[in-house]
């Protein structure tokens, strides 16, 4: 029996994706082998690819001058190659928010002259700081936000403006969530395994003006690290991840199938209220994010008894609710309720909720 799976990633894939994937998962189409088998530089995986992009530019309705890339290396190479591609007069702006936020700010300083124009780290990242434009550096190469905090569950609710400094946001864990206006972006990124696919694909969608020829660049920038190596080979200069990038289209599928991301925006946000107003009630859980900032995504919440937090993850697995710790670096405990997690995985964590605090108060 399958389990309600409230990881932050890799996390819950849709079951009718997996059931579809179960079914071409030695034979794709009428091709004879499996997509984990296809060469990828055959006519059959570039249409597995390119209609993944095609269903990615429907759904989020990308605008025809920017490119969508498929790149490996997830969240943690784009904190290399952001910097390494945009940085040309080196200089950027960065919003601290979280610990991805934070780990992507220290490798751009590696490039250049690095501004954080404001942080959240003062009260553990529990909200979206207030930004100053008057701290904005006008000249920035970009400014850079991750969109929604999966460690510590906030979100930003606002975009700041940065007027022609183009806005660079890592929206791994709330892509594909709800609707956004892909033109107020220069970059998005986003690892495939929160809300779009499993693990191994992370998707890049760059405006056209930056991607910059680096050929004359020195040091040299190395070929796998430049947008434009992906951009004028169609991501397929190497092998790309051939499986991962089918499951997204699935996932893709699904989502349209479900009615797009105005449908996936109403699900979650009926979700995030089921779990947030239970525990603005509880008198043994607290969630602990300013309620202006709190993400759809990821819910965390404590006892405020590191004991009693172990004993709640241990007996929520023992009753089918899995990988409900915190992460490592923080603790307690949170809930990922990305688009696959049905409302009915919220609600029978809330009962179990109910019941653990009945005995534990």
């Amino acid at each position: 029996m399958r389990v309600y799976n409230f990881s932050a990633g890799p996390a819950v894939l849709p079951e009718d994706v997996l059931k579809k994937a179960a079914s071409e998962l030695t034979e794709y189409g009428a091709s004879g082998q499996s997509v984990m088998e296809m060469s990828h530089r055959s006519k059959e995986y570039e249409a597995v690819q390119n209609q993944c992009e095609a269903l990615l530019r429907e759904v989020l309705s990308i605008p025809y001058n920017y490119k969508v890339l498929f790149i490996q290396g997830g969240a943690h190479m784009q904190f290399e190659m952001i910097p390494l591609n945009l940085m040309k007069s080196e200089n950027a702006d960065f919003v601290i928010t979280g610990q991805w936020a934070e780990k992507a700010y220290k490798e751009a300083k590696n490039y250049g002259e690095v501004n954080a124009v404001a942080s959240s780290k003062d009260k553990t990242f529990s909200y979206i700081p207030e930004l100053d434009s008057s701290k904005f550096n006008k000249d920035a190469d970009f400014f850079h936000i991750c969109q929604n905090n999966t460690i510590f569950g906030t979100r930003f609710i606002e975009l700041p403006d940065t007027g022609n400094v183009p806005l660079v946001a890592d929206m791994s864990s709330c892509i594909l969530s709800e609707p956004i206006d892909v033109s107020k972006y220069g970059l998005i990124y986003a690892c495939a395994q929160k809300n779009m696919g499993p693990a191994g694909v992370t998707v890049v969608i760059i405006r056209d003006d930056l991607i910059y020829d680096l050929s004359g660049v020195f040091p040299r920038i190395p070929t796998m690290l430049q947008y434009k190596t992906y951009a004028d080979n169609n991501s397929l200069y190497n092998t790309p991840p051939t499986y991962a990038i089918y499951m997204c289209g699935l996932v893709l599928e699904w989502i349209k199938q479900k009615g797009g991301l105005s449908a996936m925006k109403e699900l979650n946000e009926q979700k995030a209220k089921v779990l947030y107003e239970y525990l603005d009630n509880s008198k043994l859980f607290k969630n602990p994010v300013d309620k202006k900032y709190r993400s759809l995504m990821n819910v965390t919440f404590v006892t405020g008894n590191e004991e009693l937090d172990k004993k709640f993850i241990k007996q929520a697995k023992e009753n089918g609710l899995v990988n409900l710790g915190g992460h490592r670096s923080v603790g307690g405990m949170r809930a990922s309720i990305y688009n696959a997690m049905p409302i009915e995985g919220v609600q029978k964590l809330v009962d179990f909720m109910k019941n653990f605090e009945a005995e534990n108060v």
